[in-house]
């Protein structure tokens, strides 16, 4: 493992990717609207734009090299609210940063990727695999994204390994601009996201033939099913 492009490694998960990748050894290049950490290559992007995410992600391949060994979809959003409460443009939003560019920045690394037999790490979450109310958005990018990542790995198989990641809450920004009612209890048992990041760099790191396809890294005492 040498380049890795992570989305997102500005903040929360992402960052710790970025600081977990830089202690085995690798090389992270970020895709934020925020800068990482200091001396860490990035661009600023929004992730949003599909488009614009899969130029950023085609210029950080020329700036390591013209080669890759990783990526990570680490970037994503959400607003709770019922479907009528969320302003469409809010709701296309979450979905576009967190469904829509994590397609678009595996495409974009695609042909750099089977070059180096690389690895791909998506990032849903436990609602991609249980839903609840006052998140039709969430649920419908993070469910999209293990179908996604799912499809993919038998796409890519023998050419790129693909491994779908579903962490549980976390201690991060995440839910800080949330309604009080949709704010973890102060009770809240929460993973330490550098724990979350060290599955991924042991998913990137696997020996030729060998793939992690999924994992559900939580806090011990949350159930991750419904």
């Amino acid at each position: 493992m040498d380049a890795v492009i992570v989305t997102g490694g500005s903040s929360g998960l992402g960052a710790a990717v970025v600081d977990a990748v830089i202690k085995a050894g690798g090389r992270p290049y970020v895709i934020d609207r925020q800068a990482p950490r200091e001396g860490v290559e990035w661009i600023e992007c929004d992730l949003a734009d599909t488009r614009a995410a899969e130029q950023a992600t085609r210029d950080l391949i020329a700036r390591a090299g013209g080669s890759v060994d990783g990526v990570v979809t680490a970037a994503g959003m959400d607003v709770p609210g019922t479907l009528e409460e969320i302003p469409g443009e809010v709701w296309d939003r979450i979905v576009a940063v967190d469904l829509l560019a994590t397609a678009a920045v595996i495409r974009a690394a695609v042909p750099a990727l089977k070059q180096t037999h690389g690895g791909v790490v998506t990032i849903s979450s436990t609602l991609g695999i249980k839903a609840v109310s006052d998140a039709t958005a969430y649920c419908a990018a993070k469910f999209g994204v293990v179908g996604f990542t799912r499809a993919l790995a038998a796409e890519l198989a023998g050419q790129v390994n693909v491994t779908l990641l579903i962490p549980g809450g976390m201690r991060t920004k995440f839910f800080d601009e949330r309604d009080a009612k949709y704010k973890p209890g102060p009770d809240a048992i929460l993973n330490d996201p550098a724990n979350v990041a060290a599955a991924v760099v042991f998913a990137l790191s696997q020996p030729a033939g060998c793939a992690v396809r999924e994992l559900v890294v939580a806090a011990e005492t949350e159930s991750s099913y419904p």
